[in-house]
């Protein structure tokens, strides 16, 4: 069996296991509505599905030393299916934000196995492959907010029912293509997790400021689309599927950026990524008008988008066959826990009385000055970064 049929089985995992944290974002007034809450409650349930992703990324990296990428993502997709049958079940809100705790966990665990894997499937393509899967994942925050708007016909809850069956049928097929296929071992000799994360502390660092803050203001962004553009008096409607606009938008990024990643310096490349983010931020605030504010929301959605393959594709392609699980799950928990409180911090802000404007026009110069920190350093040759210690094992 190749390994691109086995590739093709992890991209029908991406997608759900990204669908489950992405459908959240949608739900927002749904869960206002439904469960009598505020934008702080109903920030915070969305919070704690990225926590729940932040979450089992260090145990998994951990579990990677002992049990084979295989045998974890298998554990991932199981967890999936009973985290969405959970909140899909979920009668209170403390009940649903434990569910939706448990579907972040899924996906943590998920992206701690399959990211290294991927990259030791390929290890001449890491970019473009890394592009193509998150493209996978990119699709599914596609059709969450179109997929909501159907489940409203009904009820909420059937997206998340009909995720449950999704995910064991994706489950049992990566079980059943594995069995067939020719696995590399190039994670063979990463065994020592403390030892990895010691020796690769400085990489591990530079990633997670960078990319943890500027997806700190991403989730506080995403998370209340749909109400920012309602303040700024569109209609409901409308202004759930601009949802539809920004992540379709990161389809091509994906694509796009894993191939520049192969080919171009990365932190340079990075650093450009997260400026143009910040303008799109920007526009956004700055925007009046269906037109003006569909325009904008391209941009943010391209740019953000092109973040998340050039980031990973720094990391993997930066660490060497012995250390890559155990650093990279280190990154991820340090990445996702920085970003997961950004709809709880905007939440309370607009709570407390903050203009929608005003918060994010904050937030995006907080990230102008973090990319012009580093690209101080990195002119004085102080952020790591760069090719494989080692070589790749096929």
């Amino acid at each position: 069996m190749s390994r691109t049929r086995l590739f093709g089985s992890l991209c029908a995992l991406v997608f759900l296991v990204n669908f489950a944290r992405v459908v959240f974002a949608p739900l927002v007034g749904e869960f206002i509505d439904a469960f009598g809450i505020r934008e702080g409650t109903a920030g915070l349930i969305v919070t704690l599905a990225w926590l729940g992703s932040a979450a089992p990324r260090l145990p998994a990296g951990w579990a990677l030393t002992r049990f084979t990428r295989r045998r974890v993502i298998v554990v991932s997709g199981a967890m999936l299916t009973a985290g969405a049958l959970g909140v899909a079940l979920a009668p209170t809100v403390l009940a649903l934000m434990v569910a939706a705790f448990a579907v972040g966990l899924a996906s943590g665990v998920y992206f701690v196995a399959a990211n290294p894997f991927i990259s030791e499937l390929f290890p001449q393509r890491v970019g473009r492959v890394m592009g193509v899967h998150g493209m996978a994942s990119q699709l599914s925050a596609v059709i969450a907010a179109p997929a909501v708007t159907v489940a409203l016909w009904y009820d909420w809850r059937y997206a998340f029912y009909a995720l449950a069956v999704a995910a064991a049928a994706s489950t049992l097929l990566f079980v059943a293509l594995a069995k067939r296929t020719d696995l590399p071992d190039a994670g063979a000799g990463d065994t020592d997790f403390l030892a990895a994360a010691r020796g690769e502390w400085k990489l591990i660092l530079a990633g997670v400021v960078l990319m943890g803050l500027t997806s700190f203001v991403w989730q506080g962004l995403f998370n209340f689309y749909e109400l920012y553009m309602i303040d700024k008096g569109l209609p409901r409607a409308t202004a759930r599927n601009l949802l539809t606009v920004i992540f379709a938008a990161g389809v091509p990024a994906f694509l796009v950026s894993g191939d520049l990643a192969d080919r171009l310096p990365h932190v340079p490349y990075l650093l450009g990524i997260v400026a143009s983010f910040v303008g799109g931020v920007v526009l956004v605030v700055l925007a009046q008008g269906l037109a003006a504010v569909i325009a904008a929301s391209v941009v943010v959605g391209f740019a953000i988008h092109m973040l998340f393959p050039a980031g990973d594709t720094y990391l993997l392609a930066s660490l060497p066959d012995e250390s890559r699980a155990s650093a990279y799950a280190m990154f991820s928990a340090g990445m996702m826990s920085t970003q997961a409180a950004g709809s709880w911090v905007v939440g309370e802000a607009i709570e407390a009385g903050a203009g929608y404007d005003a918060v994010f026009l904050a937030l995006a110069g907080g990230l102008a000055l973090l990319v012009a920190g580093y690209a101080a350093l990195y002119r004085l040759g102080r952020v790591p970064g760069g090719a494989a210690g080692s070589t790749r094992t096929v």
